[in-house]
């Protein structure tokens, strides 16, 4: 996730375009840079660091323009190096770009190129937009900017300027957002509405597969085929709180309603036809066939991630998989040696406990593999191997979409070794890449769906000074990051519990009226958790169940209230449970009145141990 800000128009661009950064600073801050066309070259000031980098250079020494682009990076192909940092320009530096996603055949590209004897000066996958415009180029930035875009595989946005095109600027938007804002005399690009609302609030937001040509008389809209499409202006009135958020309350539900885009992000150039692609992982076949236990090390609900990791690594490899807290993991003297594999999991990639438990692996002679979501963090740098979560920024401290993108990497390295170990059943793989690729959407149809029967568990809940979770196998990793998001935000009780541990002292608690959250997904075990169920009945408890749409009837008569996701094949029914149950977290913390996006005591990246 990074962000976009364009101009054109009568005014000078710098104050427009680095005020406009500043409304999407959460969205990258890895870098940060601009392009200003001054009347003979475009002028390009990229600073490493967080935007107040690049805005002293600029104070300094400030392009003088009224056309111009703006990045914000969050860094996903390349470390956060000042050549890496956009924009990008092509060989003769007549073409500029700035990109948001992620281009998945890049490399490919990139080879072409270099053969054509294009010479390329950083690691991203951006720079090469710019050589294949300069490529295409034949007198018409429209044109060249869309036989480009047919040759590139992936989901972005972009914006594209020319020394050779003055005063008009050329966007795309396919699967990263872009919204274009109306002027007089003057027109411009965003890739969030923030960034606009201090020059204008008529707005035009993009589809996918839509192209924009902005000048400061004009704007045109195009298919990707070159056939004109006609939009709506729209009103924007949006107060001072909102503009920050999205239009969202708070941070957490905005960053909740980014989960099917944090999936597509997270598979985006992983999954292939007939398999998993990590390219990251360098460990090859014969490296891995001497790998004989697993160890998942992580803290709070990166380890819970781990939880259901393991299922799917176990499943998939054959190998044993243990699960451990990254603070206890050193001082129990854990059995690692050279042909352990041990995965380290963090969201900020800053963890104490996790790098350390990562630095004492290491020094047993393990190999480490990070799961982080952070380029360039302590663990990226110290891990051997590296899977990046691409969630992009998250900016609430109680972590849901980065739990999800963690989930997802899980899935994706279990049937990467799978296949490569020869291990996992071939037909198994293909029906787990068939269900990921569903994921996305089926994820905006849970959060749709299941949005009036969570308030209303939420109204219960929010009432309450206790609630307990409960599950089996799956579900009941799942309890346990259901009950954490309760308790981080909402301040009520929560106690996540193996319904099948119920009967061994937890019981005594269930009174009547007591909430207790049961999920009901895992095959072979509906009947197990129905007579849980009816324990917790029997001491006056009220259930709310979480179940998919097939086990409805079941599950329905057994329970007080309801929420139905849709199905989806059993190993991957996690990545819809968790959506409900951030929800439920989320709507009794904002019916209690609680600082929801920062709540007491708890801090978002905890670097103390």
């Amino acid at each position: 996730m990074c962000g976009i800000v364009g101009y054109v128009g009568e005014q000078q661009a710098v104050p427009i375009l680095l005020g406009g950064l500043k409304k999407l600073e959460y969205r990258g801050y890895d870098s940060a840079g601009i392009a200003i066309y001054n009347g003979q070259r475009l002028a390009i000031k990229r600073e490493v660091g967080n935007l107040d980098v690049l805005w002293e250079t600029v104070a300094e020494d400030s392009p003088q323009g009224t056309w111009g682009l703006g990045h914000t990076r969050w860094a996903t192909h390349g470390r956060p190096t000042h050549e890496n940092a956009h924009p990008h320009s092509d060989c003769s530096g007549n073409f500029v770009v700035v990109h948001n996603g992620i281009i998945e055949n890049f490399q490919e590209l990139r080879t072409q190129l270099e053969k054509k004897g294009h010479l390329f000066c950083s690691e991203t996958d951006t720079e090469i937009i710019a050589h294949l415009i300069e490529e295409l180029y034949q007198g018409d930035l429209l044109q060249a900017v869309s036989q480009a875009v047919k040759e590139l595989q992936g989901s972005y946005a972009m914006a594209v300027m020319s020394t050779q095109d003055p005063y008009n600027i050329v966007a795309v938007r396919q699967d990263s957002p872009l919204i274009v804002g109306v002027g007089e005399k003057e027109n411009f690009l965003a890739s969030d509405i923030p960034a606009l609302l201090d020059h204008t609030r008529r707005i035009v937001i993009m589809e996918n597969g839509e192209m924009v040509q902005l000048t400061p008389q004009e704007i045109e809209f195009f298919s990707l085929g070159g056939t004109t499409i006609n939009k709506e202006v729209e009103e924007i009135d949006w107060d001072p709180e909102m503009v920050e958020k999205g239009g969202f309350p708070h941070f957490m539900l905005k960053e909740i309603n980014e989960e099917p885009a944090t999936l597509r992000h997270v598979m985006a150039g992983r999954l292939e036809k007939d398999g998993i692609k990590l390219e990251e992982f360098q460990l090859d076949q014969e490296q891995l066939a001497k790998i004989d236990k697993i160890f998942i090390v992580a803290c709070g609900t990166a380890y819970h991630s781990g939880l259901v990791g393991k299922k799917a690594l176990e499943e998939m490899t054959q190998i044993p998989v243990e699960v451990d807290l990254a603070s206890e993991f050193r001082y129990r003297q854990p059995l690692v040696d050279e042909k352990t594999l041990v995965v380290v999991v963090s969201q900020s990639g800053e963890t104490a406990d996790t790098l350390a438990a990562l630095r004492h692996a290491r020094e047993k002679g393990a190999r480490v593999l990070g799961i982080v979501n952070v380029v360039g963090s302590s663990i990226a740098r110290e891990s051997q191997d590296v899977i990046y979560l691409k969630a992009g920024p998250e900016i609430a401290v109680a972590s849901t979409k980065a739990y999800l993108a963690m989930l997802a990497a899980f899935y994706l390295l279990a049937g990467y070794l799978g296949q490569l170990m020869d291990k996992a059943n071939q037909e198994e793989i293909i029906r787990m890449l068939e269900g990921l690729r569903e994921l996305p959407l089926k994820a905006e149809q849970a959060l749709q769906d299941t949005e009036e029967d969570v308030l209303k568990a939420a109204e219960y809940i929010a009432g309450q000074e206790s609630t307990f979770f409960i599950g089996r196998g799956l579900d009941y990793s799942l309890s346990l990051e259901g009950a954490l998001k309760l308790k981080e935000i909402s301040y009520i009780h929560a106690e996540a519990q193996a319904a099948g541990e119920l009967k061994h002292g937890t019981l005594a608690l269930i009174t009547d009226g007591v909430p207790v959250v049961a999920l009901v997904n895992e095959e072979g075990l509906t009947e197990k958790m129905i007579s849980n169920i009816q324990e917790v009945k029997a001491r006056g408890g009220y259930i709310i169940g979480v179940t998919r749409a097939g086990l409805k009837q079941q599950v329905g008569r057994e329970v007080h209230e309801l929420i139905v996701l849709p199905d989806t094949m059993n190993m991957l029914t996690p990545l819809l449970t968790i959506l409900p149950l951030q929800l439920l977290a989320y709507h009794a913390a904002r019916l209690r009145g609680c600082e929801i996006d920062q709540p007491r005591n708890l801090a978002k990246s905890v670097t103390v141990e």
